[in-house]
């Protein structure tokens, strides 16, 4: 449907409208990634109006304009960015009772990082329309480890001139803009990656528990791996084994970075997706029903790389 929309939007010129660098910029939720992606912001000269309902998470941030609601933090925005848990929270926030959208300036651009499903995303886009606002669905994919190095990547879809105009922006917090198509298109290509991700997470899991418990060095095995047909994102950037890697939850207790909670969702999503088309995927209902599991084991909140430790029928202290 999409396959010959995908375009990559790589700003390499510098000399681009100075407008576009000078936007005024809101963001509405300072989680995991949204914290991380406002520093970024900030770094590159930002000053956002920032919100969100935890007031340490506003306070935690230097550098930004905290708001004590997401109605102050729209005001006078042309670039509003909302990174939020799941759709019904973001179209709470976006159309609900009390939702911003009323609040936001005409033609100004609202794009959503969270992700939500493409439904949701059409939704919002309709809304957003007949109130005489820009919306782009614009999931990201680089998890905390590339919202801390600013190398995330935004699929977006919507309007690819709006896509376009927004660019500069969201390169201050990433290192490509893939344009997807139209709307909800970036969130079904965020749900085709993270299917991907789940089931290869657990795929690695899998086989470095089984090359541990038959003897093998686990840094050894990974070098392996990785040089090898088995490498994946999951092996060679954010594996699950403690002690393999510095810097990713496996080396701090499974804290931080993408939880099981997410993922699950995640997986949900993409199921719900694939029935509104009967399209079979067996290994990611396997996938999903096993991080599941892994929440009613307390393990939620934990990085969803915690697979390999459950796995191994090891105790994982519970966040």
């Amino acid at each position: 449907m999409f396959k010959n929309s995908l375009k990559v939007l790589v700003r390499v010129e510098k000399n681009v409208n100075h407008s576009r660098h000078n936007s005024n910029v809101a963001f509405i939720g300072l989680g995991q990634m949204g914290h991380r992606m406002v520093n970024n912001l900030i770094k590159h000269g930002k000053t956002p109006r920032i919100y969100d309902v935890v007031p340490s998470a506003i306070s935690s941030i230097k550098g930004a304009i905290p708001c004590s609601s997401a109605e102050e933090a729209v005001d006078g925005a042309n670039v509003i960015i909302t990174m939020l848990p799941n759709g019904q929270i973001v179209k709470d926030t976006i159309i609900g009772e009390k939702g911003v959208l009323r609040k936001i300036a005409k033609n100004s651009l609202l794009l959503d990082s969270s992700t939500v499903g493409p439904q949701v995303a059409r939704e919002l886009y309709a809304a957003a329309k007949a109130g005489n606002v820009r919306f782009l669905d614009a999931p990201v994919s680089g998890g905390v480890v590339g919202a801390q190095a600013g190398t995330l990547c935004f699929m977006v879809g919507g309007n690819e001139n709006d896509c376009k105009e927004v660019e500069p922006v969201l390169l201050n917090m990433g290192a490509k803009v893939l344009f997807c198509g139209g709307p909800g298109a970036g969130q079904i290509t965020k749900l085709c990656n993270n299917l991907i991700l789940g089931v290869t997470m657990i795929g690695t899991a899998e086989a470095m528990n089984l090359g541990v418990k038959l003897g093998l060095d686990p840094k050894l095995l990974t070098d392996v791996v990785n040089i090898s047909t088995g490498r994946s994102w999951s092996s060679d950037t954010y594996n699950p084994v403690p002690g393999v890697m510095e810097n990713v939850p496996a080396a701090k207790d499974y804290e931080g970075g993408f939880s099981v909670d997410l993922i699950a969702k995640d997986l949900g999503l993409a199921g719900d997706a694939a029935l509104t088309i009967s399209a079979p995927i067996p290994l990611t209902a396997m996938s999903h029903q096993l991080f599941r599991t892994m929440i009613t084991y307390g393990l939620g909140k934990k990085d969803f790389s915690v697979i390999y430790k459950f796995l191994q029928g090891a105790a994982v202290k519970k966040a």
